[in-house]
């Protein structure tokens, strides 16, 4: 499957996910999707990030806020559900917010 074909796909999932968040009573925002290397080598630096093969790089991932009650949401246990959600959508799918090493709770990603 081509790059293009697996972006479009992402997209089309983010748009579920992001209905699926609304309608789990969260105002959702966005935040980051297109990284160039450059941005992606800062983020290592600082610790932002922990690697130079970020699918940010592919348009293949994307940072979302989540609010309720107008605060912002980190607690993977309150996005949990959102998480597992995005995860169903495709076995492709990944969640920083599981992650082991380095929770990204805000992250979105499908690995191609």
């Amino acid at each position: 499957m081509s790059l293009v074909v697996e972006q479009a796909q992402f997209l089309m999932d983010v748009c579920k996910l992001v209905v699926f968040a609304t309608k789990q009573g969260f105002v959702v925002t966005g935040g980051e999707l297109f990284r160039t290397p450059e941005q992606q080598e800062i983020y290592l630096k600082t610790g932002r990030s922990k690697t130079m093969n970020s699918y940010h790089l592919k348009r293949c991932a994307i940072d979302l806020n989540f609010f309720k009650d107008g605060k912002l949401i980190y607690d993977t246990k309150v996005l949990g559900p959102v998480g597992a959600y995005w995860e169903s959508l495709n076995k492709k799918n990944s969640w920083g917010g599981n992650w082991n090493s380095f929770k990204d709770v805000p992250h979105f990603e499908r690995r191609v």
